[in-house]
């Protein structure tokens, strides 16, 4: 595994929509493993493909929750409710703010070994797996430069720190 650069707001990648990943392959479980190792060595809790380079709807999320995920071509099924809470984003260096999203969410994923699986969350992995899939993979700019201070959500283009 390999710590990779983190692309930051400026980055074209971040501004173009990603590409479904069809397949499982060594170069696939390669970017897994750096995108976590990169987003450990960053102090996040999660990363998407297009921060480190890579045009893939691939996001990895690992809240302390003792579980990693791998969410490979996410679709946001439902959200209700709602939370408001601190978010950072390893894209937008050194921006933090105040930002509302549901507490709830259900999301459909393939895992790393190309299983459809669903998840249902609250609490802060709703809201990093909001953060990072809602979007298409890209940056929300008017969001980063907006009241929020921040990058809103993508799909596999930004990544929550750890509050």
């Amino acid at each position: 595994m390999a710590i990779r650069q983190i692309r930051v707001i400026g980055d074209e990648i971040l501004t173009k929509p990603c590409k479904p990943v069809k397949e499982m392959n060594d170069r696939t479980r390669e970017l897994i493993g750096d995108m976590f190792e990169t987003m450990y060595a960053s102090n996040g809790c999660g990363l998407a493909a297009p921060q480190v380079g890579i045009r893939k709807r691939l996001v990895v999320i690992d809240v302390d929750d003792e579980n990693q995920y791998v969410l490979i071509n996410p679709e946001i099924l439902e959200t209700s409710g709602s939370q408001t809470g601190p978010e950072g984003c390893l894209s937008v260096p050194g921006k933090q703010g105040q930002v509302t999203r549901a507490d709830h969410v259900k999301v459909r994923a393939l895992n790393e070994d190309m299983e459809e699986q669903v998840i249902e969350a609250e609490g802060l992995l709703a809201r990093c797996i909001l953060h990072e899939c809602g979007r298409d993979g890209r940056i929300d700019e008017d969001c980063i430069y907006g009241n929020a201070g921040l990058c809103g959500a993508g799909a596999g283009s930004i990544g929550e720190s750890r509050p």
